[in-house]
């Protein structure tokens, strides 16, 4: 069951599709590569709740997110689109900084 207005940092960031499993997710967390509203989560079980901007650094990319809804299950892609609003920055060619 959801919680009306808070959801686990490594579930929601799943059910987003920002990550191909829970477990990654929490390593994400762990290895402090996740910022909620530009802090650094540190536990996997922290919340995000409607409105929070998380920041997740990848291998290759930056995402940034705000949280529009909370999710119930990992559904297809047009589902998860909309749990967030992409707020990422455009990828700069290289050389062109």
């Amino acid at each position: 069951m959801v919680q009306a207005e808070k959801q686990r940092i490594d579930k929601w960031l799943f059910f987003s599709r920002a990550v191909k499993s829970r477990s990654l997710a929490a390593k994400l967390v762990q290895a402090e590569r996740v910022r909620v509203n530009r802090e650094k989560a540190s536990l996997a079980s922290d919340y995000v709740k409607l409105g929070d901007v998380l920041t997740i650094t990848l291998d290759r990319r930056i995402l940034v997110y705000r949280v529009l809804a909370l999710g119930e299950r990992r559904g297809p892609a047009s589902e998860a689109r909309l749990l967030y609003e992409d707020l990422s920055p455009d990828a700069v060619p290289a050389g062109k900084d």
